[in-house]
């Protein structure tokens, strides 16, 4: 997630509100090994992210490393296939610091002359099960649902019409916890996908699954219109989940105000930094910033938040270092 900080920002200059999130590759692993396939799952969090990020990071961690034997056992598969690849070109492509993946294996083939376009790259060697793919230690799909769900975010299945067997998946992980799935795409709103997510009485949401591939084959950015209606279920659904979240968090920074736990409410942000001791004010300013994204005035007007409020009242700060979303003029 650490894209996240960068896209607020940016959302500040803007106008633009950002729910913070990421999209987890996992594995759906039933008693029949040849029913086995990849899934990915959405998580979607509140202004101040997980409530047990040190968890979530743990898992995208693990996640990060098998993307490194993966690729790597990929680059392998292209040499055994006739082509070679450097791993050194990947990792060069991926960026310092990047885990690299199937599309920078893909962009690493383009650049040899091995493949005209990433499309082309995808469609022969490295689509789900195909000659150069390999699969990383993604983890149980639906470990991944209850995780995000433990940790105060919205669980939403991605693109399932790229699933072979749905039905039994989407089953498994509204058991799981899952409390939406994907139903609009680019060419518009798919029939069966809605009637499952009525069968299973999950939120329906949707986006144009881009990753920056290009070519013909390939969604543009924001090319999928969602119905108003979608947002309004989505965050009647949403904020409920992440206010108490949130009351955690800032709870916790009540109970002990070092600056790991204010780190902890100002994780997605980098917009301005006190320096030095610093009076209550600036952190109930902060707070108040926290609850103003995404819930209502009835909601950041709760008594628990009153309460943090209170518990605050007479006590000073130290922001020393500590970033902070200081709206700037």
């Amino acid at each position: 997630m650490s894209g996240i900080t960068e896209a607020v920002e940016a959302a500040r200059r803007f106008g633009i509100k950002i729910i913070p999130g990421v999209e987890i590759s996992t594995i759906f692993s039933p008693r029949n090994p040849e029913m086995e396939e990849p899934v990915h799952i959405l998580a979607y969090y509140s202004s101040c992210g997980p409530t047990r990020y040190e968890e979530l990071d743990k898992l995208l961690a693990n996640i990060r490393e098998g993307r490194y034997v993966r690729a790597k056992d990929m680059v392998l598969k292209l040499n055994k296939l006739k082509l070679p690849l450097k791993w050194e070109h990947v990792t060069k492509i991926a960026g310092k610091g990047v885990a690299p993946g199937r599309l920078h294996v893909a962009r690493a083939m383009v650049e040899a002359g091995y493949v005209e376009n990433l499309k082309q790259a995808f469609a022969r060697y490295l689509y789900d099960g195909g000659p150069a793919y390999s699969t990383g230690s993604e983890p149980l799909a639906e470990e991944a649902v209850q995780l995000i769900c433990e940790t105060g975010g919205l669980a939403v299945l991605a693109h399932p019409w790229a699933l072979k067997n749905p039905i039994p998946i989407i089953r498994r992980l509204k058991d799981a916890g899952l409390h939406g799935m994907e139903v609009y795409r680019s060419d518009g709103r798919l029939a069966a996908y809605n009637d499952l997510a009525d069968t299973y009485n999950l939120l329906k949401l949707g986006g144009s699954d881009y990753h920056g591939r290009g070519g013909h084959g390939e969604s543009e950015l924001g090319s999928v219109n969602l119905p108003v209606v979608v947002l309004h279920d989505f965050l009647k659904v949403a904020r409920p989940i992440w206010c108490s979240a949130i009351k955690d968090i800032l709870e916790g920074y009540a109970k002990e105000p070092s600056d790991t736990n204010l780190a902890k409410i100002a994780r997605f942000t980098r917009m301005g930094s006190f320096k030095g001791s610093t009076p209550l004010s600036c952190g109930k300013d902060l707070i108040d910033r926290c609850l103003a994204s995404w819930l209502t005035a009835e909601e950041q007007q709760n008594d628990e938040f009153e309460a943090i409020r209170l518990k605050l009242s007479h006590a000073t700060i130290n922001l020393s270092g500590v970033q902070v979303p200081i709206e700037t003029k």
